[in-house]
């Protein structure tokens, strides 16, 4: 069989620094950061007192009142980008052949604002249990694609992959392997997740993963930076529609990349920590770059995993220049990560959203808060500190790892008939 050949005809985007792809592209062209003092609770008794919320999201843009009451905050940030995409691809949802379009969603968490609320409610009771008939849909990761393909009424493949901060690359070279072996047209993919809650933040407190530079938020965020002190926690999501050629042809479709090639691997070392060698690393990006049948020199630019803490920043660059050789002083290397804070399940759709829009603009987005490289790390490397660049990308990598070792890479090509 021969694979066919898969475009992105659609993209929708809610984040910490903007509520369209529009905004999105604005803010990481500018180099904005998004993030801010937590309002969500009262923090004020945390290490970690900051956070990359989504701002002024209006859920009653995509969802009636009654029906948002019943879903998760992260299920409302999928609803909205789905419905973006959707209308960006300009389909005809009543000529569309239903049963070939799927919905492959990433969400490392799910509803953790659901679970812990009604966990809380019940512990402050007097131990009658009174939980909410919404609550076990509401917290389960993979409703998220379930509302939308029960709103949109595709019937093709419907799941959730949860594989930690790699959770929307999996689902989305999920769904690049369905269209292209010929198990599908059309699929919605991408990532949402909304853990910014007292759970969320407590949590990585105890782990040590959150920055605490409480005095500054918007500096917070910064990879590579030799004081940067750990990630920042992100919030909303992106939606990515992968859809087949000649499907896309035969409509009229505009394309905005193509998806030529994907890696996974496992570290197979520690539950948070990255492999000392970045063998996994290297791994993956080797397997997603003899999948699309190209050399390391074909990149153009890598937008790398790239958290801002102490131990994972480097592992990755020493992985990167393990594979690229003498090339990696050509590549331009950015965390966008430092503009829109750690995503977790969802960093993954809204980088891959970075890396296709770095194509559709041919500028790479930067590393912001890049005041002082790490020692450890090769300042010939360009990390496009603090600024974007203009440059010809072909190719793009997306590279995404998760806690328990999950490593992934995606590679988008500019479209060329």
């Amino acid at each position: 069989m021969n694979p066919k050949r898969v475009v992105i005809t659609g993209l929708g985007a809610v984040t910490p620094i903007g509520n369209t792809v529009a905004e999105y592209w604005e803010g990481l062209s500018k180099g904005v950061s998004g993030a801010a003092p937590i309002t969500r609770f009262d923090a004020s008794k945390f290490k970690t007192r900051f956070a990359c919320e989504v701002k002024n999201f209006d859920v009653k843009l995509y969802i009636e009142h009654k029906e948002a009451r019943k879903m998760d905050l992260f299920q409302h940030y999928a609803i909205a980008v789905a419905e973006q995409a959707i209308q960006d691809a300009g389909f005809d949802l009543q000529s569309l052949d239903k049963r070939r379009v799927g919905v492959i969603w990433g969400s490392g968490i799910g509803g953790l604002r659901s679970l812990q609320m009604e966990v809380v409610d019940f512990a402050k009771g007097d131990g009658t249990p009174r939980f909410n008939p919404f609550f076990i849909p509401k917290m389960i990761a993979d409703l998220a694609p379930g509302h939308i393909s029960i709103k949109y009424g595709f019937l093709g493949p419907n799941y959730t992959t949860v594989s930690a901060c790699a959770s929307a690359n999996n689902a989305i070279i999920d769904a690049f392997n369905y269209i292209r072996w010929g198990k599908a047209n059309v699929i919605l993919t991408g990532g949402s997740e909304a853990a910014v809650t007292e759970a969320g933040i407590g949590g990585f407190n105890a782990n040590k993963a959150l920055s605490e530079r409480n005095d500054s938020p918007e500096t917070a965020s910064r990879p590579y930076d030799k004081d940067r002190d750990g990630f920042v926690l992100g919030e909303g999501g992106a939606c990515l529609i992968l859809e087949e050629y000649e499907h896309a042809k035969k409509r009229g479709a505009k394309i905005y990349a193509e998806v030529v090639g994907a890696g996974f691997s496992s570290d197979a070392y520690h539950i948070t920590a990255p492999h000392p060698e970045g063998l996994g690393v290297i791994y993956c990006m080797q397997d997603a770059l003899d999948d699309a049948g190209i050399t390391p020199d074909k990149i153009d630019y890598i937008n790398t995993h790239g958290t801002s803490t102490p131990i994972g920043d480097p592992q990755e660059i020493k992985a990167i220049q393990e594979v690229f050789g003498e090339y990696a002083y050509k590549l331009n290397i950015s965390s966008t990560k430092s503009m829109t804070g750690h995503l977790l399940g969802a960093t993954g759709a809204v980088e891959a959203l970075a890396c296709i829009l770095a194509i559709q603009h041919q500028v790479v987005p930067p590393t912001i808060n890049l005041f002082e490289l790490d020692e450890v790390l090769d300042p010939k490397l360009n990390f496009t500190p603090n600024k974007a660049q203009e440059r010809k990308i072909t190719y793009a990598l997306s590279n995404d790892f998760g806690f328990g070792g999950h490593n992934t890479t995606i590679i988008f090509k500019k479209f060329e008939e």
